[in-house]
């Protein structure tokens, strides 16, 4: 019998012939014959046409496996639903077969009901919630019978884990959460997991005991083993473990106690919305109840939860941020009207009311909008509406993903498959395909949309637009000078010349709408501020590069608020003109006023990092560099807005600046560190941590960052001996050399946010020429021994800034003994004066009396600096308090505390200081160079002159003669 392609459009009917040929072939003439027998039946004849030209996945498995193949279509089982115990019987007893091997088996069992799951899809002998449960169970079936085998490997080497104050055996609990915990996974999907342990103890094993967290602990690594790793048989299922208290930074298995007091004082609102779905697979049904009930206060509150509705705003702010950030408008899942808005749909209503009516608190999205309508929370249409969507949207993911395998939800682009994807979803072509989906797609945007929307604005678009003559093509001066232009031709002119530019005319017909639109209400705002002219100028080149992506135009029209904050803060800094207009992405920092101008401590910014990392693939460098930048763009923004609203003071703009850096620098060390450890294993030593830490130096280290401040980094490490545990190990000092390199390579690369920061690696021990990362005992000799002056000035500003504490702990005692050190304070003196008067004969050429060099000026900060260096290392020896502090604010305090300087003379070199950072600060956002009048500082400066007289007057001299 041969394949019945009748049924296939003409494209795809040689690609099912083609794979067939190929598979008989493959098969040899005795196998190829009995798969020939196998499809008889017209009908089976026509499905396997079917799967074969839609899913090259199924025909190279079919070509390399013949005989499983063979085996499916003679036993039945692509024509029948399976009962659920099915999946672990069936693996179960291969596993049973003395001689085989738990990795081969598991990929050779998801082959089998891979191959039957997407043809019974393909086919549409399996509705959608049937392909969904039987490929959830399958990863079940995996995940319970894997861990059962390796923990009982364990078990022999260690004995049993015992619970400390039960005296009961332990077994793991591992959660699913997503799409896994509601048995709605889909065909090409990771899992989510969440590894737990009921309480704390030791193994009983007779030789070597070890506690119950390390024992897990290998269980866990052994699980995450066999189904992520890629063999020459492919994997099981991709593993994710970053929905884990405090992520890939946190223990791989936590006790029950731990995880329960981690949620209450520490779990956030985008936590609670993970485990709306959360549901154990192995374990004791007991206890793996008695730990969702533990949890189940977090996730639900015990009445209606108002509390949360901000919180799912800024969700559903993010979410539409990052379709037009990254543009998804071709994915199903993420897309605007995709399968997350749906899910986001129903999981507000379980967190807003889940507490109170207890039929929200189900895991299943299609039985939680049933329960939406029984409440009255959404009408009955609406519900119809987006379970047809649901299932349309699910449908059509299956399609993508079956094709080859591979884990997207970004609809094809080539002809042949769309063409596949078309046929699988029913219809006769992708052209009447498409219509289709975006029917389905605009009816979810539109309930997404409605749901908990932003307070209605007291002003509307359209009354806005109400103003007789705004951007019309015979405008004239009159109507902007009665708006209050400062220049109203300028300003004529400006728009004259926009008009005519190149991307405006060749604007298409909605793009020139939502301009025309969006025009009159920029003039009106640019109108409000003192200088509208100027407001104009600074915004127009960021309406220029957002004019053809006019999602940005519309986000304005529709959010009257954020345009008037736009408009303030350009008008207020052209910095932040500039920043926008590069990154016009970072107008969706605009919707959130109180966000804006709330600049976060670094605990809260960790946090917020954690949020938009967790969902990106550890192995996707790329989209972890493109995150961090904007993480860092929009971080910076807020402390630019909130300085210029006067909500932060100098020091605090710095501070805030400084744990923006740290905050980064720790993730880019996660990054780097997990990119190097895939390749070539962790580095064998003793202790945990990294065994590498960074140390900020200048203005990172002393805590007083700018706007635009490169990092002065080091990197020490503690594991140079040994190699890596990989398959292709390393010696460790080469990889904390490439760990280094790494990390550099993400903060610099220049990708379409731009850098992260520039990096400065000269103040490490030798500068250029010595060792990227050096052990810690390197360190410690040369900073002892070989270290100039100037570097034990600069080593007065290091700080930790991210990394291993314990590495941090020894570089520390090595900087304090170093800064500690009994020196002669006359040669001292003599050493810090050149290398003052070096520094300003490179940096400052010219110095006059009618401009005064706030940072390298005579009276001005690096003075200050250097007086502050010189005192920590003419004094630490007899008040050690000095080396404890990095910054130069806290050192003044201590040397007028301690009489080594007046409290008034410590008081004044602290305010000038503040006072021209303050200058500083407001300079970089005007994009000014940093210098100011010659008078304006006079008083200043000649105290502080006078101060370094006192001090180091006497070098001065001396430095001064021939």
């Amino acid at each position: 019998m041969s394949l019945s392609t009748e049924h296939l459009p003409d494209v795809l009917a040689p690609q099912a012939v083609l794979a067939w040929e190929r598979i008989l072939e493959q098969a040899g003439p005795q196998e190829g014959g009995a798969l020939q027998d196998a499809i008889t039946d017209p009908l089976v004849a026509s499905q396997l046409a079917t799967v074969l030209a839609c899913s090259p996945f199924i025909a190279g498995l079919g070509r390399r496996k013949p005989d499983l193949l063979l085996a499916l279509l003679t036993d039945g089982s692509l024509q029948q639903s399976l009962p659920e115990a099915t999946f672990r019987q069936q693996l179960q007893a291969a596993l049973d077969v003395p001689g085989t091997e738990l990795g081969p088996e598991l990929r050779r069992f998801r082959q089998r009901h891979m191959l039957r799951i997407v043809w019974r899809d393909f086919c549409r002998l399996a509705d959608t919630l049937e392909t969904v449960r039987d490929t959830s169970l399958l990863a079940e079936a995996c995940i319970d019978v894997a861990l059962a085998h390796i923990q009982a490997g364990l078990q022999q080497r260690f004995g049993r884990p015992v619970g400390r104050q039960s005296g009961q055996p332990q077994q793991l609990i591992v959660l699913a959460m997503g799409k896994l915990g509601a048995r709605e996974l889909n065909v090409s999907s990771d899992i989510d997991l969440i590894f737990a342990f009921p309480e704390a103890g030791y193994t009983d094993g007779e030789k070597r005991q070890i506690s119950n967290e390390e024992f897990f602990t290998r269980v866990g690594q052994g699980l995450i083993t066999a189904l992520d790793q890629v063999t020459p048989e492919g994997f099981v299922f991709r593993v994710d473990m970053r929905l884990r208290p405090y992520g890939e930074s946190g223990a791989l298995v936590h006790n029950f106690n731990a995880l329960e007091e981690y949620y209450q004082e520490q779990g956030r609102d985008w936590e609670r919305y993970a485990l709306i779905k959360a549901r154990p697979v192995s374990g004791d049904p007991r206890l793996a109840e008695q730990l969702m009930q533990r949890l189940r206060p977090f996730v639900y509150r015990r009445y209606v939860d108002f509390g949360v509705i901000e919180s799912l705003r800024g969700m559903k702010q993010m979410i539409s941020a990052e379709v037009r950030r990254r543009g998804l408008d071709d994915n199903v899942k993420l897309g605007h009207g995709g399968i997350r808005e749906v899910e986001f749909i129903a999981q507000c209503f379980q967190l807003i009311r889940g507490g109170r009516d207890l039929g929200l608190q189900q895991r299943e999205l299609l039985a939680v909008l049933e329960e939406c309508v029984s409440l009255g929370c959404l009408p009955r249409q609406v519900v119809d509406e987006l379970r047809s969507a649901y299932l349309f949207l699910r449908d059509s993911e299956h399609a993508i993903q079956g094709y080859q395998d591979k884990q997207t939800q970004k609809l094809p682009v080539d002809d042949i498959p769309r063409q596949a994807m078309a046929h699988v979803m029913g219809f006769a072509s992708w052209d009447e395909y498409e219509p289709a989906l975006r029917a389905h797609r605009q009816c979810v945007s539109r309930h997404f949309s409605d749901l908990i929307a932003p307070p209605e604005e007291e002003q509307t678009a359209a009354e806005a637009l109400d103003h007789v003559g705004l951007w019309a093509e015979d405008m004239d001066v009159q109507v902007l000078a009665e708006l209050g232009y400062e220049d109203p031709e300028k300003s004529l002119q400006l728009l004259q010349d926009f008009r005519g530019s190149t991307r405006v005319v060749s604007l298409q017909a909605e793009g020139r709408e939502r301009l025309d639109q969006f025009m009159p209400l920029l003039l009106r705002a640019c109108a409000e501020v003192e200088q509208p002219g100027l407001a104009l100028q600074r915004i127009l080149p960021l309406v220029i590069a957002v004019v053809r992506r006019s999602a940005y135009l519309v986000l304005l029209v529709e959010n009257p608020p954020a345009l008037a904050e736009l408009v303030s803060l350009c008008s207020a800094s052209p910095w932040i003109a500039d920043l926008m207009s590069r990154h016009p992405v970072l107008l969706d920092e605009l919707l959130d006023r109180a966000s804006l101008y709330t600049a976060p401590d670094k605990e809260v910014l960790q946090q917020e990092l954690t949020q938009q990392v967790a969902r990106l693939a550890t192995d996707d460098l790329e989209a972890q560099m493109e995150a961090l930048r904007y993480f860092k763009a929009s971080q910076v923004l807020r402390v630019a807005a909130s300085e210029i609203a006067g909500r932060l003071p100098v020091m605090k703009v710095s501070d805030n600046l400084t744990w923006i850096a740290e905050v980064i620098l720790e993730q880019v060390l996660a990054v780097a560190w997990a990119d190097l450890a895939r390749k070539y294993g962790e580095p064998q030593r003793e202790g945990e941590g990294y065994g590498f830490a960074v140390f900020g130096y200048g203005k990172l280290g002393g805590i007083e960052l700018g706007y635009g401040s490169d990092l002065d980094l080091v990197f020490v490490q503690d594991g140079a001996r040994g190699s890596t545990d990989g398959e292709r190990g390393i010696d460790n000092t080469v990889f904390y050399m490439r760990l280094g390199q790494r990390m550099i390579h993400i903060l610099e690369a220049r990708m379409s946010l731009g850098q992260l920061y520039e990096v400065d690696m000269r103040l490490r021990p030798d500068g250029d020429s010595g060792s990227l990362v050096p052990g810690v005992e390197g360190f410690a000799n040369y900073q002892r021994n070989n270290a100039w002056t100037w570097e034990h000035q600069a080593l007065v500003r290091a700080r930790f800034a991210a990394g291993d504490p314990g590495v941090a702990c020894r570089v520390e005692q090595v900087r304090e003994e170093v800064l500690c050190r009994k020196r002669d304070t006359h040669e001292l003196a003599a050493e810090v004066v050149r290398m003052r008067r070096r520094m300003r004969e490179h940096l400052l050429p010219r110095e006059g009396d009618d401009r005064f060099h706030l940072k390298q000026g005579t009276g001005g900060m690096v003075d200050i600096e250097f007086m502050v260096q010189y005192a920590v290392l003419a004094w630490a020896n007899s008040t050690p308090e000095l080396a404890r502090w990095s910054d130069n604010v806290r050192i003044l305090e201590v040397l007028g505390r301690e009489g080594l300087l007046s409290r008034d003379e410590a008081a004044l070199l602290t305010r000038a200081y503040l006072e021209y950072r303050g200058v500083a600060h407001q300079l970089a956002l005007q994009q000014q160079p940093g210098e100011v009048a010659g008078n304006l500082f006079a008083s200043e400066r000649a105290q502080v002159s006078a101060q370094w007289q006192a001090l180091l007057g006497v070098a001065e001299k001396e430095a001064a003669q021939p």
